[in-house]
């Protein structure tokens, strides 16, 4: 009998290939919701998941002992307990790698909206109350040769790097440990989170969430950043407090925030909507054509790889 596999939602055609043979079973194209999930559950061996699906003991118990990987269709992984896997012998992978250019491609591109005011003018003009030209009109700080803080230098924070050196960008960081490679390559200087936040124009999150980085950015933090300063974030919500940011928008402590993750996806916290000079994005960081296929691709292969007694790709090790 072949092995079965449950897909929890919809993915690109592309993560199909690898999973020839088994018995699939694929969830709608929504989040499905918890009882779904459960029921779903019941007697598969592998599971590709996304960030959407809380895949906590209570799915791998539903699931059954035959579990034996979670393929989780994403870098981050906090929406899997990865300690309740490991207590059940179940292996956890991820996506790392595939999706790092596409991610800092729309951090970059908040960065840019968000400082020269792009969808609050777009807005204006699409409204008809655009009337004329004129020299204060939709200023915003410049972007090229301005100092950029990046907070959680990885794989996407890296690529971040590489884009605003093209900018003339002075390069800052702050890491849990120093990345002297990294720092040669780019350019880069290390800081405190304190005095990054306090000298830096732009600033842009690429931390995993985790106990530590939870309300990293918070109203303390804020309050330190520059008036004319940038908040990007495209790691995950929960590292930045919304409402703190939203206070600090609504104030003018800081210049502008461009955002592609929430606390509570799809949640968004009513204040942010009404701002204009905060950048909303749905969660759009990894959501080119090329680079889904390639993270879907990557799931299946490495859960079809456990399911053959194989060693997966990229494993989580945590």
């Amino acid at each position: 009998m072949p092995e079965k596999v449950l897909v929890t939602r919809e993915i690109p055609q592309a993560g199909f290939g690898p999973l020839e043979g088994f018995d699939v079973t694929v969830l709608s194209e929504a989040p499905p919701e918890r009882g779904e999930l459960l029921g779903a559950a019941r007697g598969a061996e592998g599971v590709l998941s996304t960030v959407t699906e809380k895949i906590d003991g209570e799915f791998m118990d539903a699931a059954g002992e035959g579990l034996k990987v979670v393929a989780n269709m994403a870098v981050g992984y906090d929406n899997v307990d990865v300690v309740a896997a490991r207590e059940r012998g179940i292996v956890v992978t991820n996506t790392p790698g595939v999706l790092d250019e596409t991610t800092a491609d729309v951090a970059f591109m908040l960065l840019l909206a968000a400082a020269r005011r792009l969808g609050e003018s777009e807005r204006v003009l699409r409204s008809g109350r655009w009337e004329w030209w004129g020299p204060k009109l939709f200023t915003g700080p410049d972007v090229w040769g301005k100092r950029l803080g990046i907070v959680g230098l990885g794989r996407i924070g890296q690529a971040v790097a590489r884009r605003a050196r093209g900018f003339g960008m002075e390069i800052v960081y702050h890491n849990r440990s120093r990345k002297p490679e990294a720092e040669e390559e780019l350019g880069a200087r290390y800081l405190e989170l304190d005095e990054l936040l306090r000298t830096a124009d732009f600033v842009s999150i690429h931390t995993p969430l985790t106990d530590e980085t939870h309300h990293l950015i918070g109203a303390e933090e804020l309050e330190k950043m520059r008036p004319r300063a940038v908040l990007v974030n495209t790691s995950r919500g929960p590292v930045v407090d919304e409402a703190a940011l939203a206070d600090a928008l609504v104030q003018g402590r800081i210049f502008a925030a461009g955002l592609d993750v929430y606390e509570e996806e799809p949640k968004v916290h009513p204040k942010l909507l009404d701002l204009e000079n905060a950048v909303l994005a749905p969660h759009i960081g990894s959501g080119s054509i090329e680079t889904r296929d390639k993270m879907a691709t990557l799931a299946a292969e490495n859960l079809a790889a456990v399911l053959r007694g194989e060693a997966p790709k990229t494993p989580i090790k945590s």
